[in-house]
């Protein structure tokens, strides 16, 4: 009985330990600033949004059309994204945005509009 407990505590150590490490190996922080390129799919066609984001300002290019939004960080990992010149109430809409995970150069993301529950999820490269 006592080996029983012995290698529970053992397996839910190390259970543990490897969570942590693995949870170390996420660096939001090098995401905040920088230039950065997302690939999505729009009705079956790749459309591809550049942006630069310093720690203030985000300022994206889409279609040749050029956008900038307020950025806000809630902590290491959530921030939330307001356009500055709104051209439509869609876009009054403010986003929010949480790393769920990165790799490399890129960066796993969940995103929905502020207040909503219906979630999206993309990936960002950086680039520069």
């Amino acid at each position: 009985m006592a080996k029983t407990i012995y290698k529970l505590k053992y397996i839910l150590f190390s259970f543990v330990l490897f969570s942590c490490q693995k949870q170390l190996e996420c660096n939001p922080k090098r995401f905040k600033t920088g230039k950065f390129e997302f690939i999505q799919e729009v009705n079956g066609a790749k459309e591809t949004t550049t942006f630069e984001r310093t720690d203030k300002l985000q300022i994206e290019t889409y279609k040749g059309r050029t956008d900038t939004a307020s950025v806000r960080w809630v902590n290491d990992y959530e921030f939330i994204i307001q356009k500055l010149h709104p051209r439509n109430m869609a876009e009054e809409k403010a986003l929010s945005m949480r790393i769920i995970s990165t790799k490399g150069r890129t960066y796993a993301f969940e995103y929905s509009i502020v207040g909503e529950a219906k979630k999206q999820i993309g990936t960002v490269t950086k680039i520069n």
